[in-house]
């Protein structure tokens, strides 16, 4: 498994909107990082970030 995650993956894995992983950012939830001139959101950030989430959210990711 790939160790970053870009925007759109992120997106279609714990179907959270575009948007909303930019205000997760900008709130201090979710932390990128850059990779030349592309963002990306480390796996295991995604992960930890998944597992605050109701049971809903824990579904997505697999756990």
């Amino acid at each position: 498994m790939p160790e970053f995650l870009t925007i759109k993956e992120f997106s279609e894995i714990y179907r959270v909107s575009v948007p909303t992983i930019y205000r997760l950012r900008e709130r201090g939830e979710l932390s990128f990082v850059k990779v030349g001139r592309a963002s990306r959101i480390r796996r295991s950030d995604a992960e930890r970030w998944a597992e605050t989430l109701p049971t809903a959210g824990r579904i997505a990711s697999g756990a």
